[in-house]
């Protein structure tokens, strides 16, 4: 009896150490995430002469959510872009203002290429960006609202450094992006939208776009450094967006300070 229970108990003991080692080699980490969670305030320059002739200047705060995927040695990555943002501008004369709000969702597809050991990082590629928002004039009484809405294709690359500071490491990365065909909503020169949703008088509102008649440019360029556990970003953003369709002219102009935090973490499959 002693040695049938030496044998069980000794059975019981190897069961874990066999069942971690087993789990332990079907662990396999193939996709690596970086989120960046941003805040940006900055100047906003609005033209929109469906609205007002006057362009209106004032402040823009704006939330950005930035991942990027890739898996491991592998050297496709993936990007999707979250933004969201508010605007409250003034006209020249002080009395009037608008009230602009935007949702951006950007997909991008890259081609990556690592130089100096790994430290530079090159990419290539391009990106869908689709906007939904509004513009609101307090002045105006007919008309006094303007609706967003486009989808934009085009190229875009970033560039990514990896250094250190004395001993603190440091990331540098600047992104650009530009549309280069699309299609958005606009109303005709003189329509009004009771004309369009109402009465359902369609005229030329889906309008095709192309970099001519929407010559666009965003760029970011940001600094990650790590303080403790925390990766900190500090960086600055340019998001210059024009369009003229349907005689009338739009663009809004942002120039903004980005302030937020990085996180890198890798998704874990098992194997069966």
């Amino acid at each position: 009896m002693k040695a049938i229970r030496l044998i069980l108990i000794s059975a019981l003991l190897a069961l874990p150490l066999a069942v971690f080692g087993q789990v332990a080699d079907t662990l396999y980490n193939n996709k690596v995430i970086t989120n960046a969670q941003m805040i940006g305030v900055g100047a906003a320059a609005i033209l929109d002469t469906y609205l007002s002739p006057e362009e209106y200047s004032g402040t823009e705060i704006r939330y950005i959510s930035h991942t990027i995927r890739r898996r491991d040695n592998r050297r496709w990555s993936r990007m999707l872009v979250h933004q969201g943002s508010l605007a409250f501008a003034d006209n020249r004369s002080g009395n009037g203002n608008e009230i602009a709000g935007m949702y951006t969702f950007t997909y991008g597809v890259h081609c990556n290429w690592s130089f100096l050991g790994g430290s530079l990082n090159v990419a290539a590629g391009g990106q869908a960006d689709l906007d939904v928002g509004f513009l609101y004039n307090t002045r105006n009484g007919n008309n006094p609202a303007q609706a967003r809405l486009a989808l934009n294709v085009g190229p875009s690359a970033a560039a990514s450094y990896r250094f250190r500071l004395g001993r603190v490491p440091l990331s540098a990365r600047y992104e650009v992006s530009a549309p280069l065909f699309g299609v958005m909503f606009s109303p005709n020169y003189g329509q009004s939208y009771y004309e369009i949703f109402s009465r359902g008088d369609y005229d030329h509102n889906a309008v095709p776009t192309t970099i001519g008649s929407t010559p666009s440019l965003r760029q970011m360029l940001t600094l990650d450094f790590t303080l403790g556990r925390t990766t900190l970003r500090l960086g600055y953003l340019g998001d210059f967006r024009q369009a003229r369709v349907n005689g009338l002219k739009y663009h809004t102009y942002s120039n903004m300070l980005l302030i937020g935090f990085v996180r890198s973490f890798k998704l874990t499959k098992i194997i069966p």
